[in-house]
């Protein structure tokens, strides 16, 4: 059974909010709150995509960055990377 794309929306704003309030309550660097609302902004997304693909065949121009151990050592290349995707997407719109 499907989720209507408009129910998961919405539980995808509320993670947005839940995130800003814990940011903004932010105890200290590694506060597991905030961990906590990243995660259920993730996992909302995720709904969220599913949903709006099942209903309409659609997806976002959004990823979920996931960070690896590997991801430190190629933190000047990423830069770059992302440079050229910015590049790349101006170029296509």
């Amino acid at each position: 059974m499907s989720i209507d794309p408009r129910v998961a929306l919405q539980s995808l704003v509320t993670a947005l909010e839940e995130h800003l309030a814990a940011s903004a309550s932010r105890r200290r660097e590694d506060d597991p709150a905030v961990e906590a609302a990243y995660l259920g902004i993730a996992d909302a997304f995720e709904v969220y995509e599913e949903a709006l693909y099942d209903a309409f065949g659609e997806v976002t121009p959004l990823e979920i960055y996931e960070e690896s151990d590997d991801d430190d050592d190629n933190d000047d290349n990423d830069d770059a990377e992302y440079a050229s995707d910015l590049v790349d997407a101006e170029i296509e719109h």
